[in-house]
């Protein structure tokens, strides 16, 4: 028998292991475009929850910004598009290098914003998006108003579906993975410990102003290379399109939804809203599906403060309580 930590990482592992397996030999089955598609967006979210939950989650720093580093990222990747060339190795080279860019202005960016806490940091990333955004819409070189066209590989768009499916799968796993590393780490003890006291944290030799930098520049890296990936798979971006604010708040609202400080809820929560915002637009008015995602969130607020993953961990205890009783 496997008891207590054992069991539930062995179960961990037997479900999720298989379930990427299937998830990776999903297009090898030539499913429909609309349903890779689909799964493409589900991914990229759960990779831009997971990186946000780095600071925001383990941190306890609302970023409103992480759609800046996205956009920087699909563009980054447009203008390397010309150097690198079309083909797989060279996506992966300048959207790998468009996560670099992204990670050098989230450094800039973080050293002075991070000395501010709550509402104040909050406001200054969502300012620093809107900032971003108004510069690209001004600059020729860019496109500005009229976006970029990107030019697309060669291969019929079944094939070159599947490869971005392929690479923004991996790219999800990366930064799943990135997060349970930081939750199991000391470097994560650090985040929390900061979370709960940042005074506190400091008074026991915990370099703060490192390890939230630290933890700002890597959640941003993984935003930038999903914003290549994206460029890539819609080959035409628009400062509207990349740099949306309501992308950020989304990212934060997957993120609570699910469960933020922990690897599983971003995951949980992206999953779960991206089905339920693709339901609720394919089969209702677009009015009656906002006023169902906002009812939605009050709902979720009210009874599960802390997210779905702290509902179930209360739930589950109560259960195995009543069991022993």
């Amino acid at each position: 028998m496997i008891a207590g930590k054992d069991a539930s990482l062995f179960w961990k592992k037997f479900l999720v292991v298989p379930a990427i397996g299937a998830l990776a030999v999903f297009p090898l089955f030539r499913p429909p475009v609309y349903f890779t598609s689909f799964l493409f967006t589900v991914f990229m979210y759960v990779c831009l929850a997971s990186s946000w939950n780095y600071i925001g989650g383990y941190a306890g720093y609302l970023s409103f910004g992480h759609v800046a580093f996205f956009g920087v990222g699909a563009y980054t990747t447009a203008i390397l598009t010309k150097a690198c060339g079309l083909s797989p190795v060279g996506t992966v080279i300048s959207c790998l290098a468009s996560g670099g860019t992204a990670s050098i202005i989230a450094a800039l960016i973080g050293f002075p914003a991070l000395r501010l806490r709550g509402p104040y940091f909050a406001v200054i990333t969502m300012c620093f998006a809107f900032v971003v955004q108004l510069l690209v819409q001004n600059l020729p070189l860019l496109g500005g108003a009229d976006g970029l066209w990107m030019k697309t590989m060669d291969l019929p768009i079944e094939q070159s579906r599947a490869i971005m499916y392929e690479l923004m799968l991996l790219l999800m796993v990366l930064s799943v993975f990135t997060s349970l590393l930081i939750g199991r780490s000391r470097f994560g003890f650090g985040l929390r410990a900061i979370k709960a006291d940042e005074e506190v944290a400091q008074s026991v030799a915990i370099n703060t102003a490192a390890v939230k930098l630290a933890a700002f520049t890597l959640s941003a890296f993984f935003p930038g290379v999903a914003g290549g990936f994206y460029a890539y798979y819609l080959s035409y971006i628009h400062p509207d399109i990349v740099f949306n604010v309501n992308i950020s708040i989304l990212i934060v609202l997957m993120a609570l939804f699910g469960g933020s400080g922990s690897w599983m809820g971003p995951v949980l929560g992206a999953t779960i809203l991206t089905l339920v915002n693709e339901s609720l637009s394919t089969f209702m008015k677009a009015e009656v599906a906002r006023i169902i995602y906002g009812g939605l969130f009050i709902v979720v607020i009210m009874f599960m403060p802390n997210g779905i993953m702290e509902f179930l961990r209360r739930s589950s205890k109560r259960g195995s309580s009543a069991w022993q009783d």
